[in-house]
């Protein structure tokens, strides 16, 4: 999830690190901070697959600074992990808003159709929080009130979240 985060926002522009943190945070941080000892090890790695590289530049108003681009080999890994997404990155929520955050940078509405056809039939598989053996329980089935928050919530999210995949999808199969 991060690897593919620093490549989508790469892609859109180059970066400092300082500055790609700060979108990381925005995108993924309330959910999992990103420090420093995990971030700059992570754009090593990249760097060192010849995904992104490194350019001083002078600071504005400070010491020179190192901007991060994307090469064309990591634009060219993050269009194959966008059309190829891993079945977590389909059904964790946290993965699948990352990837749905860069999935513009599929050219193809076929491919982007494709992802998001993969998110509709995961969303529309019975499923719950909660279950009596293997049958997935209803708010409606629970007496405790938080237990029945969590299940209205997540009702109300999916619900959205189905109408947007469907109204997206008609979209982009039009464009087809």
């Amino acid at each position: 999830m991060l690897e593919l985060a620093i490549l989508g926002f790469l892609c859109d522009t180059p970066l400092h690190g300082y500055e790609l943190r700060k979108h990381l945070t925005a995108l993924i941080g309330h959910v999992r901070p990103v420090p420093e000892s995990t971030l700059y090890p992570a754009i090593k790695r990249l760097e060192k697959a010849g995904l992104l590289a490194r350019e001083t530049q002078p600071g504005a108003t400070a010491a020179p600074r190192q901007v991060l681009t994307l090469t064309e080999a990591g634009r060219a890994e993050l269009r194959e992990r966008l059309a190829s997404p891993a079945r977590a990155d389909i059904t964790d929520e946290n993965r699948w808003f990352v990837l749905l955050a860069f999935l513009r940078h599929l050219s193809e509405p076929s491919a982007q159709a494709e992802a998001l056809r993969r998110r509709l039939v995961f969303l529309e598989e019975p499923a719950s929080f909660f279950y009596d053996g293997d049958r997935p329980l209803r708010a409606e089935e629970l007496e405790d009130p938080f237990r029945r928050g969590v299940l209205l919530i997540a009702r109300a999210t999916g619900e959205a979240e189905l109408r947007w995949l469907r109204t997206t999808l008609e979209s982009l199969e039009g464009q087809l």
